[in-house]
Parts: C-alpha cells; sequence; structure tokens
C-alpha cells in the first residue's frame, strides 16, 4: 500500500525536475537520477513506518512489571508505540437513601512509549479521571500515572529511573480492567497497598533464570500530614513537586516454580521515613505484603494479604490535630482470596476469544488495627466485603463486568452494592 501511494510523489516529482543541463544529458543518466530519487523516497518512507511502528495486537502477557497495553512498546523495532485502557461503571448502593446511584466515565487512560533503540525505552501513562477537568472540580482529574526510561543491560540486571509505579502487590503495576475480577479493583490494593501509588525515583530489576523475577527502587517517601483515619492513602505524593526530605527503599520478588505450572509466589517489602522534615513527629512506615496465584485452564485464584506499620502514630495524630476518633492507626492491614472459573467452554465450545468467568472474592480491610494509648478505634474503617459477580469477554481485551458486593462494617454502616462495569485495552 505504500508504495503504491509512493508512485502519484514520483510521478509529480519527475515532472517538476526544471530542464538544466542534466535534463539534457544521456537516457542512461536520467534514469540513473530518476533511481537515486525513488530510492531516496523508499528510504524516507521506511524510516517513517519504522519511527511509527505499532503492533496490531495487545499482548497477553506483561513485560518487565508494565502491564499487558503498557508493554507494546517492547514489540516494535524502533520509535513510537501507543496503547491504553478504560472503564467506565455504574454503581447503586442498595438500601441507602443518603447515597444516590451514579454512573462514571471512570478513567482512559493513554499508554505513549518510544523506543530509541534495543536497550534505552521510555514508557508513560496519562490518565483522564470522570470525564472531564473543568477549573478547580475535584471530581475530575488529568495525571501523569507514570513516565519511565528503562536502560536494558542483561536479563539478570537492568535499570530504570522516573516516575515508577510502586511494585506492590497484583493491581498497582498491571491495573487494566480486563486484568482483574469485579467492577472496582480490590479494596485492600486500593486502601492497605494505596494504588495507582506512584513517586519518583530510580532502581534496578530483571530475571534470574526462568523462575525469578525481581525489581528493587528507591523512591521519594510518602507525606505523613495527609495519612487519616483512613490509612496511608492521602500521603502519597505521585511526583508532583514531592517533597525529597525523606526516600523508601521498596524490593519485590515474584517465584514461578517448575513443580506446579501456573502457580506464582511473590512477596514485596516497603521501608522509609515520611514526616518529610515538617515539623511532625518522626514517622517511619513500613509496609510488607505477600501474594499468590494460580492460573490452570479455565480457573484461576489469588491470595494477597498486607500489613502496614507506622511509628508514632499516636504522636502524629495529636501534631495534626485529629480526632479522638479519627485517629491514624499504629497499624493497617487487609487481604483477600478470590476464584474464578471460565465456563464459556462448558456451554459453548472452546473459544480462543471469548469467555465467561463467574468470580466470588473474599476480602477484609482494617485501617484500625492497633490504636495508639488515648484514642478510640472507628468501628467503620473495619469491614469484610464478600463480591460475586461475573466478567464476559467477547474479546480477550474487552471485558463486561457485573458484581454485587455485600459489605459488613462492624458499625454495620455500610450499604450493599450493585455494580455494571465496561473495559478495555488496546
Amino acid at each position: 500500500m505504500i508504495r503504491t501511494r509512493l508512485l502519484p510523489a514520483v510521478a509529480t516529482a519527475v515532472l517538476l525536475i526544471p530542464l538544466t543541463a542534466a535534463a539534457q544529458a544521456s537516457d542512461a543518466d536520467r534514469i540513473a537520477a530518476l533511481e537515486r530519487q525513488v530510492q531516496a523516497l523508499t528510504e524516507e518512507i521506511g524510516r517513517l513506518r519504522t519511527g511509527a511502528a505499532v503492533p496490531e495486537e495487545v499482548p497477553q502477557e506483561g513485560e518487565r512489571g508494565y502491564a499487558p497495553a503498557a508493554s507494546r512498546v517492547f514489540g516494535v523495532s524502533r520509535g513510537l508505540s501507543i496503547g491504553g485502557y478504560g472503564e467506565l461503571n455504574y454503581v447503586n448502593p442498595i438500601a441507602d437513601s443518603s447515597s444516590p446511584a451514579t454512573a462514571d466515565a471512570l478513567r482512559v487512560v493513554t499508554y505513549v512509549g518510544y523506543k530509541f533503540s534495543e536497550d534505552i525505552t521510555f514508557n508513560s501513562e496519562i490518565e483522564l479521571e470522570h470525564a472531564f477537568v473543568e477549573g478547580d472540580e475535584a471530581s475530575g482529574e488529568v495525571a501523569l500515572e507514570s513516565a519511565s526510561l528503562d536502560f536494558a543491560w542483561k536479563p539478570e540486571l537492568n535499570f530504570r529511573a522516573g516516575l515508577l509505579l510502586t511494585p506492590m502487590g497484583f493491581i498497582n503495576e498491571v491495573h487494566e480492567p480486563p486484568y482483574f475480577y469485579g467492577v472496582f479493583r480490590p479494596l485492600t490494593e486500593r486502601v492497605i497497598l494505596p494504588a495507582t501509588w506512584r513517586e519518583i525515583g530510580a532502581g534496578a530489576f530483571g530475571r534470574i533464570g526462568e523462575q525469578l523475577e525481581y525489581r528493587a527502587y528507591v523512591m521519594t517517601g510518602f507525606d505523613a500530614s495527609g495519612f487519616s483515619a483512613s490509612g496511608i492513602r492521602g500521603g502519597r505524593q505521585s511526583g508532583g513537586e514531592s517533597l525529597a526530605e525523606n526516600f523508601a527503599f521498596v524490593g519485590r520478588v515474584d517465584f514461578t516454580p517448575d513443580l506446579l505450572p501456573g502457580l506464582e509466589l511473590g512477596g514485596s517489602f516497603y521501608a522509609g521515613k515520611a514526616d518529610q522534615n515538617q515539623g511532625l513527629p518522626d514517622t517511619r512506615l513500613w509496609i510488607a505484603e505477600g501474594h499468590a496465584q494460580y492460573r490452570r485452564g479455565p480457573f484461576h485464584s489469588r491470595a494477597l494479604f498486607a500489613y502496614s506499620d507506622v511509628s508514632n502514630a499516636g504522636a502524629l495524630s495529636t501534631a495534626l490535630a485529629t480526632a479522638a476518633d479519627a485517629s491514624i492507626a499504629k497499624s493497617q492491614l487487609g487481604g483477600y482470596v478470590e476464584i474464578a472459573y471460565d465456563v464459556w467452554p462448558a456451554f459453548f465450545g472452546e473459544d480462543n476469544q471469548r469467555a465467561l468467568e463467574p468470580f466470588v472474592r473474599f476480602e477484609y480491610i482494617d485501617t484500625q488495627h492497633d490504636i495508639a494509648s488515648g484514642f478510640i478505634e472507628n468501628d467503620n474503617l473495619a469491614y469484610s466485603v464478600l463480591s460475586t459477580g461475573l466478567s464476559y469477554f467477547p474479546h480477550p481485551n474487552v471485558v463486561l463486568k457485573a458484581e454485587y458486593r455485600n459489605q459488613n462494617a462492624r458499625d454495620g454502616k455500610r450499604p450493599d452494592e450493585i455494580a455494571l462495569g465496561v473495559g478495555f485495552a488496546y
């Protein structure tokens, strides 16, 4: 097709050749000149095609800690790569007249990557949330979710720098809607592990043999002034003029044993200061999580447990003038287990494009697990959620979701919810 479009341009170029001494040369000279022009145009078209190469299919597995759609850049020989994902939802709280049903264009995200060479790759994620941003509207947001340069050296040791996604849990790095069950991301990975969590940093990553993969970064730390009874999520700095008085270390390891194909075991650890020299009490935070997943044929299961600890939580709560029943806890915890099964083959026969997966997930979250002396535990912030739902995939990268969430807090004030969603990745 490229060559077909090239012919009119070549014909035009030939007609516009001025009548100079070169035009009066022999037929052989004129043919040679024309061949040089065609060759030059062909080479330029080739450079443009290489520089704007976009793989036709989204890879089904991510690479180097990136989600599948974000990994498109590794499929080009050189130059630009574009991908993305999006999700929309409808949520209706049951038996709670104070909370209306809502419909939301939750997010649309564009991945832009560029491969400078086989060894140097750039990747970025730009997100628009809640359909629009107008003035100081709190509901909408345009955000840079990640922007990093990879420097490949050898499989066992490579380097990364920029605005990095923190490598903890399943969701923070791989948060595209076709790759998790339920309309919303698991609460444990939104509250205890505060996805989407990213900070400025640098570090190393690699794969040792076929079974062990790791990532280890130094990153800007949390800002403890944003901590609350609901957890540490408000302390994320997200790379926007971040306070950089305190840094943190985070490391992750994943292991896929040969003895049981489809099984993945892993864990991660985060540690750093968070007071950022703002006159707050000395505040140190550490977070640990362990995870496992098993995928074999139509069966898929996941389990994750996370725990965090905040030093001097009572003094920090006092310094931030929090109410007695809204204090920052010394420790928070959460975890979930989920199972899903693709029933499409049983009802409709084998199909590599379609899937119909009922799922069940149980999780427990407690951001008030251990309260400092003199403060009162907020019982609404210790709760369990039983989610049951269905994910239908008319295409591997397009999903329609339905979910019912039964929520039970210690104070009994969390309503059940019905949610519907649409998600895609490209």
